[in-house]
């Protein structure tokens, strides 16, 4: 009787996780390593941390934070969207806001999941991910139809990022509470540009200083509260 050949198992999908929460990962890494087809090769805690491994690391899709230290979810996600276009990207946070996932998808991610849901909807986004489809959670889903349906109303096309990607980094560090000084150091800048940034911010925004500035970042999702 001739032997059954055997089947070669299909190759996992290699994930690279981001959180800075080390409980978030682990929880998260138990939902994932325990699918047959997923598999967690590389974990970060920020999102410059995120860049490096996945540049080392090559994974196939990278699932982030929105709200990290360094870098946020969001500005890693454009940096490795433009750096390594074949990464499959999605966002993980526990806000379900409106303004994250419209960022999150210019940002060249094609899923954002809540955490609080993560164990129902994860494994499935992941999967849509693979597959090149997006992966909306239910309020999302209606936050575009809305956004659509205004937008039609108004006859006008999608509303401009408020703020450049470098106003976006400094009120991030503002919000941190780095003095301007420490911010000019970190981003090899002029402190005087830093000032400069720093007032733009406050008349788009119409903000009055460091606290609206900072509640405003929290509401962006560039930091947790």
């Amino acid at each position: 009787m001739p032997d059954t050949p055997a089947t070669t198992p299909a190759r996992r999908t290699r994930i690279l996780l981001a959180d800075d929460h080390a409980l978030v990962r682990r929880g998260v890494r138990l939902i994932l390593d325990g699918e047959p087809d997923l598999q967690v090769v590389a974990e970060a805690g920020d999102g410059a941390e995120a860049i490096e491994m996945a540049r080392s690391e090559r994974p196939d899709l990278a699932v982030l934070d929105i709200a990290m230290p360094r870098l946020t979810g969001l500005q890693a996600a454009r940096e490795l969207s433009r750096t390594m276009p074949e990464l499959r990207i999605l966002m993980l946070t526990m806000y379900d806001n409106e303004q994250y996932f419209f960022e999150a998808l210019k940002a060249g991610a094609s899923g954002f999941v809540l955490k609080s849901v993560a164990d129902r909807d994860l494994v499935e986004a992941c999967r849509a991910a693979m597959r090149d489809e997006p992966f909306l959670y239910p309020g999302a889903v209606t936050a575009l139809i809305r956004n659509y349906l205004d937008r039609v109303r108004e006859g006008g096309d999608v509303p401009a990022r408020a703020i450049t990607e470098r106003e976006e980094e400094i009120l991030k560090l503002v919000a941190e509470g780095h003095s301007s000084k420490e911010i000019a150091g970190m981003l090899v800048i002029s402190v005087k540009t830093v000032e400069r940034h720093r007032a733009n911010l406050l008349q788009k925004l119409g903000l009055r200083d460091r606290l609206e500035l900072t509640r405003y970042a929290i509401r962006a999702g560039l930091i947790e509260p």
